[in-house]
């Protein structure tokens, strides 16, 4: 019996003969089907139902997303940030009970995407609203809202963090707004696309406060500041991609100023002011106030959030000045829009609605910047951060 099964599998072999080149073909699907994929990450807030860190994936062909999935438990990790080089991520959030800026390893990309716990730093003086890495991962930046400072961290060789070398207290208070500007408020840290100084926009100073930049040392040393137009509140600021001009978005007022940008110097000149919301539409809401500011890829447009609007205002970028002209305002199909981003083809933005829980997928109009909703819309637990991973 067993001779008469073994003959009668050869012959089917034999008659039916598996095609090297259909799993071949196979092969090269699901290769094709992962080169579609890019890893999002999503920073989120203390508030229930969120429980840490999480990750889903971003289709670049249909722009389709996945669940959310939770990778690290980590309490309020609000803001995040990727390591230039490594595979290395950093939150800012509460480890052990402290305030602190968190270290992980990325374990496995896509639908094997986790995180592994390498370390943590206090901060030293309360929560961070954001964190940031310099070109050359040798320095992270956190910019305290509460306490009014910026920290300042070096890196070890592999990614983790080493020790916090600086905390910088912010001196003076706007006041223009009773009850927001009455102090230092940092909210936003990053660097100059050369990497020799770093830019702090501090909402109670309405100010963006200019570091000269020593890396290797992980150090910054004070070197003046951009004003805003009192009442203003800076959050957010981006460079354009030609680093000739930089865009600070105002939280209080709703706007944008665009500035000139003299890389030599490390110094701004504020050139023009744009609303992001028409002031009789604010008039009529209440809790209104933007989160954040995006650059195209392509450097022809800019986009901001506005919160209780519930909008992302597109603007076109003037391609000898800089300034922006309104293109339009697109609901973000959610509640209150903390956070968003547009992956590096440019092709897809991704809007967070902190409040109802959300991450809603739109489509950009190469040509005039306009979004259009993709009815990709999944569960995400208070997410105010959303980072891409790795091109």
């Amino acid at each position: 019996m067993v001779l008469r099964i073994c003959v009668l599998g050869c012959l089917v072999a034999l008659l039916f003969p598996v095609s090297e080149t259909k799993g071949a073909e196979s092969v090269a699907s699901t290769v094709s089907q992962n080169s579609d994929l890019i890893d999002v990450w999503l920073g989120t807030s203390s508030r229930k139902p969120s429980q840490g860190i999480y990750h889903c994936m971003l289709n670049k062909s249909s722009g389709k997303l996945s669940d959310p999935k939770l990778v690290a438990e980590i309490s309020g990790p609000g803001f995040l940030a990727m390591h230039p080089s490594l595979p290395v991520l950093y939150a800012v959030g509460g480890v052990d009970g402290d305030p602190s800026v968190a270290a992980y390893a990325i374990d496995g990309t896509l639908k094997n995407a986790s995180l592994k716990f390498m370390n943590a730093l206090e901060i030293g003086d309360g929560g961070a609203a954001h964190v940031s890495v310099d070109a050359t991962g040798k320095t992270v930046l956190t910019a305290q809202y509460g306490g009014g400072s910026t920290g300042v961290f070096s890196l070890n060789d592999d990614g983790s963090l080493k020790a916090r070398t600086q905390l910088i207290k912010h001196e003076g208070a706007s006041n223009a707004v009773t009850g927001r500007q009455t102090k230092s408020h940092a909210h936003w840290t990053g660097f100059s696309p050369d990497n020799r100084f770093a830019f702090v926009p501090d909402l109670g100073l309405d100010k963006v406060l200019i570091y000269k930049v020593d890396a290797a040392a992980s150090k910054i040393q004070s070197h003046g500041s951009g004003t805003i137009a009192p009442g203003g509140g800076p959050r957010h600021m981006k460079f354009h991609n030609n680093g000739k001009w930089i865009y600070v978005l105002h939280e209080l007022d709703l706007s944008v100023t665009v500035f000139d940008y003299d890389a030599a110097a490390g110094t701004m000149t504020a050139k023009q002011t744009i609303e992001t919301v028409p002031k009789a539409d604010l008039a009529k809401e209440q809790a209104k106030s933007c989160s954040e500011i995006r650059v195209h890829p392509s450097g022809n447009f800019v986009y901001a959030a506005n919160r209780g609007h519930d909008t992302i205002t597109v603007f076109r970028v003037d391609p000898s000045s800089g300034e922006l002209t309104f293109v339009e305002r697109e609901f973000v199909r959610g509640a209150t829009p903390r956070n968003f981003n547009i992956d590096p083809a440019g092709k897809w933005l991704l809007a967070a609605g902190q409040d109802s829980h959300t991450l809603a997928s739109f489509e950009v109009n190469a040509d005039n910047g306009e979004l259009t909703y993709n009815r990709s819309n999944v569960h995400a637990p208070s997410c105010i951060c959303v980072l891409f991973g790795h091109k």
